[in-house]
């Protein structure tokens, strides 16, 4: 049901606005929402053949949210949603486009809605490249990608969605200078909006085409690309479409030193930017002109629009603006004989481009894109294996034959995957040598031994059905951990599945007495967070045996995930044990002590995780004290970077 729609913020704000939507919604938009309403289209065509007219206007959009939340109508919100986080973006409110962007995501998802849940994919992406996450932003496009592909018959929305998808992903392999695999994805995403009729589509990508074109040295074929979009920009009349050609025009002009020309377009074209209130073109167009200023040796002409470019890049935190601005600004200086300010500018420079461009960004693309088509070429691979011998066998064999063939080549098909698997292990095993070394020693022996005693005791005890369920259980995580330890990282939904099944497994052994409870904010979707695997057992292993065994009582453990901003999540495990100095005095008296080399490795194992984030991780383990000075248990507070 509507989680985060009942919330009590929203709620307060529903109330609020009431009295003020009755002065200000026009009767005719009320008409059409319980039209709407009552209809309940369940595609992006269909909502957006009523809506369309009214979509850029955040008054009319809130008052639709508030009236699809009245009668708990996803497919509405996620619309609706994913409309205000377009507007926000537009303006470059990014952070404000991101919350609206997985409110959207989160209503697809309760929805079951695929092409929304598509749509709110790709629109979370391409805020996030706008903020140069490349990281981030690949891992939505590519989730959004995966799962257009996914699908036999996709519908005309999930079709254009795939195209922004394959749109986007040529944008990260643009941001990282791999221009050629960009330039590919440009190709193909032209010829799907081609075919769609999609003229917006069609003039975004022969723009990005033609920056890569530029990129490449390639001014004139550039020039011809950006012309070509301009010609769709202004047919369809895109003002933001008319401001980026504008942009890219002159830089053409610049670089073929035609420096008035130049000026004369961006004079015209600083308003146009302007007029669309996004940064994202506001910050280039000063520069190109200040630019333009600089090779005309306008000194302070340059300057002025120089650092009006840098001031808006850095305001909107635009790494690549702020690299443009500052080494456009150390050429002025060098220009003026200023030579200790162009070196102080030209380090500026240096510094932010390789924040975007860095060797992790650019490893991490590699290896999502080669593992992505890997596993896409050999998916159509075994379905074509599958379809040739199910054809031949249809010739050759009767019915019976044709059954056990049929399991022969499922046989076979595993036989293949298995193979296909070792290959890829064997590949990346110079990478991954070290991290799973470090997974494996993640799950300590003794509960291996002691849970396969269990399931001894159970047999003995002639206690069949117990230890048939015990041994599910026991083999199920085994999978898991196994399953995890080929993985770098998972999703948090996958890492709380496997934590509540160790803890099910452990309960077991300690006769129920342990209360285990999860708990994941509404606010975020486990689905869609990435940590790295297996990370919180250790944690959890500690609880158990340094904290809760020698505890007399009633035991318990609390796992709670919450946002921290934008930025982290935040897991917080507490458990209600005898805290950490009392378990230390008698894991001294023991004869074999349980040493962990569990935190420590996770320590390490979460800072290689975070290198790839623009964020660093957090960890702090602390014993909870009474008023009187006893400890009450301990608590471990881990924070994840998510962007």
């Amino acid at each position: 049901m509507l989680r985060f729609a009942k919330s009590t913020c929203f709620l307060f704000l529903s109330l609020s606005l009431t009295a003020l939507h009755a002065q200000i919604i026009p009767e005719e938009f009320t008409r059409l929402t319980d039209s709407v309403l009552s209809e309940k289209p369940s595609t992006y065509r269909g909502l957006d053949s009523f809506l369309r007219p009214y979509r850029r206007d955040s008054v009319l959009m809130s008052y639709f949210i508030e009236q699809s939340i009245r009668v708990e109508y996803l497919d509405g919100l996620s619309y609706s949603y994913n409309q205000l986080g377009t507007l926000n973006r537009n303006i470059s409110n990014y952070q404000k486009a991101i919350d609206y962007h997985k409110k959207g995501l989160t209503a697809a998802t309760e929805a079951d809605n695929t092409e929304f849940r598509i749509f709110s994919l790709n629109m979370l992406g391409v805020v996030y490249r706008r903020l140069d996450a490349i990281k981030t932003a690949l891992d939505y496009n590519q989730e959004a990608l995966r799962l257009a592909e996914a699908i036999e018959d996709p519908s005309l929305g999930i079709r254009r969605s795939k195209n922004v998808s394959l749109n986007s992903i040529g944008n990260i392999y643009q941001a990282l200078e791999q221009y050629e695999r960009a330039l590919d994805h440009y190709r193909q995403s032209y010829i799907l909006e081609e075919a769609l009729g999609n003229k917006l589509g069609m003039a975004i990508n022969l723009q990005n085409s033609g920056e890569c074109l530029e990129a490449q040295g390639k001014l004139d074929e550039a020039l011809d690309y950006f012309q070509r979009s301009l010609a769709f920009d202004t047919e369809i009349n895109s003002v933001r479409g008319k401001a980026i050609c504008g942009n890219s025009i002159s830089r053409i002009y610049i670089k073929q030193g035609r420096y008035a020309e130049a000026v004369e377009l961006l004079n015209t074209n600083i308003d146009l930017a302007l007029s669309t209130k996004d940064q994202h073109i506001i910050a280039p167009a000063y520069n190109n002109l200040g630019w333009a200023h600089l090779k005309l040796e306008h000194w302070d002409l340059a300057e002025e629009n120089l650092t009006k470019g840098l001031e808006t890049a850095k305001e909107n935190k635009f790494l690549r603006g702020i690299c443009e601005s500052y080494e456009l600004l150390s050429d002025l200086a060098s220009e003026r004989g200023d030579f200790q300010n162009a070196l102080v500018f030209f380090r500026e420079s240096d510094k932010y481009r390789r924040q975007v461009t860095n060797d992790v960004n650019i490893k991490y693309v590699n290896d999502v894109i080669f593992r992505y088509e890997s596993e896409k070429q050999r998916e159509l691979a075994q379905r074509l294996r599958q379809e040739n011998e199910i054809v031949n066998l249809k010739l050759k064999l009767n019915q019976n034959t044709l059954l056990v063939g049929a399991l022969l080549l499922v046989l076979f098909s595993l036989v293949l995957y298995t193979i296909f698997r070792q290959n890829k292990l064997n590949n990346e095993k110079k990478v991954l040598a070290l991290e799973q070394s470090r997974l494996r020693s993640q799950m300590n022996p003794h509960f291996l031994f002691n849970s396969l005693n269990s399931i001894k005791h159970f047999i003995i005890n002639d206690e069949q059905k117990n230890a048939v369920h015990y041994l599910n259980k026991f083999s199920k995580l085994i999978r898991k951990i196994l399953e995890a330890s080929s993985e770098k990282d998972i999703s948090l939904q996958e890492e709380l599945e496997t934590v509540d099944l160790y803890m099910n497994i452990e309960n077991t052994r300690f006769k129920d007495e342990i209360d285990f409870k999860i708990h994941v904010d509404p606010r975020l979707n486990p689905a869609s967070i990435k940590i790295p695997s297996l990370v919180l057992q250790p944690f959890l292993e500690n609880a158990l045996w340094h904290g809760l065994s020698s505890k007399k009582g009633k035991k318990k453990i609390r796992l709670e995930v919450t946002p921290k901003g934008a930025d982290y999540i935040e897991i917080s495990i507490r458990d209600n044990g005898i805290g950490r100095e009392a378990s230390e005095k008698l894991n001294l008296q023991k004869t074999l002590k349980r040493k962990s080399l569990g935190i420590p490795i996770t320590r390490e194992r979460l800072a290689n995780f975070s290198r790839v984030y623009q964020n660093s991780f957090d960890l702090r383990i602390r014993d909870i004290i009474s008023p009187d000075g006893k400890a009450e248990g301990t608590e471990v507070l881990l924070r994840i970077p998510t962007v």
